[in-house]
């Protein structure tokens, strides 16, 4: 297993990057997140109802510009800890378990402190259930097929769980399964075309398993690489029409894991991404993209990072 976790990797190459921005850039994308949050303490999407998913963007965002104040992240535990109970997603697993990470990082306050001694170990044991017979994690308990994405973010939520992954060797043969001829992946089997945000979550779960060979890293980049559109940025596809915010910030990221970020035309990624910035603060999609919200924020400031 790779001896640095991979959140936590991701996280210091972001602070790392963003850093390097003038201090006009940091204040107003700043702002921007500051206003999100809801007086519960969570962070909404363009629904602005608070949401585990867009709470964890908008801590995640936060932190990488150095504006989680302590006050920020106590209201943001009120509303994690309201979130303890009930049914939930491996994506709402996964956020609420980097949220309680990144609240415990700027407080030292435990959301979990008040959970079962057993939590972890109730969490692990219901993730399970989530497991499908290819080796892969669905979607839902018991799913028959695995999801790239879905395996890549239970991968994770054992990882901030502080357990073994089980059975690694079955998720490497569930990962090759999905890599295809021009050497990226898809996100189920009967797909045939490879996707750049599925190859970024199988990338990330075969880093996270030390099974990255030098073949697979040499086709992936060059697979992403092709991705980059005359736009600039990458598409999510061959056959999507434009670029658009979340894969060029996950293609951008794991051609880095790859060593291989100089393989873009670097100053078309910049100047894509920047075009996508609002002067008020916060981030579009894509240039298609009339909205924007705490998500892509945090992709438009991750790429930005990533490309500094």
């Amino acid at each position: 297993m790779t001896p640095e976790p991979y959140l936590v990797r991701l996280t210091a190459r972001l602070a790392d990057g963003i850093a390097r921005q003038p201090e006009a850039f940091h204040r107003r994308h700043a702002q921007y997140l500051k206003a999100c949050q809801n007086d519960d303490g969570g962070f909404g999407g363009r629904d602005p109802a608070s949401d585990l998913y867009y709470t964890g963007f908008g801590l995640r965002g936060l932190l990488m510009l150095g504006a989680l104040t302590p006050e920020i992240a106590e209201r943001a535990a009120g509303y994690v800890q309201s979130r303890l109970e009930g049914d939930a997603t491996v994506v709402d697993f996964h956020s609420l378990l980097y949220s309680a990470a990144i609240i415990q990082s700027a407080t030292g306050f435990d959301v979990l402190a008040n959970a079962p001694a057993d939590w972890p170990e109730r969490v692990a044991d219901l993730l399970g259930r989530f497991r499908s017979a290819d080796g892969g994690f669905g979607k839902t308990p018991d799913s028959k097929a695995g999801s790239t994405y879905h395996t890549f973010l239970t991968a994770l939520c054992y990882e901030m769980l502080g357990k073994e992954l089980p059975n690694p060797q079955a998720i490497d043969r569930f990962v090759r399964s999905r890599q295809r001829e021009d050497g990226g992946f898809v996100e189920v089997a009967p797909m045939r075309r490879s996707g750049s945000n599925p190859t970024a979550a199988a990338v990330g779960l075969l880093k996270m398993i030390d099974a990255l060979d030098e073949v697979t890293r040499s086709r992936v980049a060059q697979f992403l690489a092709n991705a980059q559109s005359s736009e600039g940025g990458i598409q999510a596809n061959a056959v999507a029409p434009l670029a658009d915010l979340l894969s060029t910030f996950t293609g951008c990221w794991t051609l880095a894991e790859c060593g291989e970020l100089d393989r873009l035309d670097l100053n078309a990624a910049r100047q894509y991404v920047r075009t996508l910035e609002r002067p008020d603060g916060g981030f579009h999609g894509g240039v298609w993209d009339g909205g924007f919200d705490v998500e892509y924020t945090f992709y438009g400031l991750g790429a930005i990072s990533l490309l500094a």
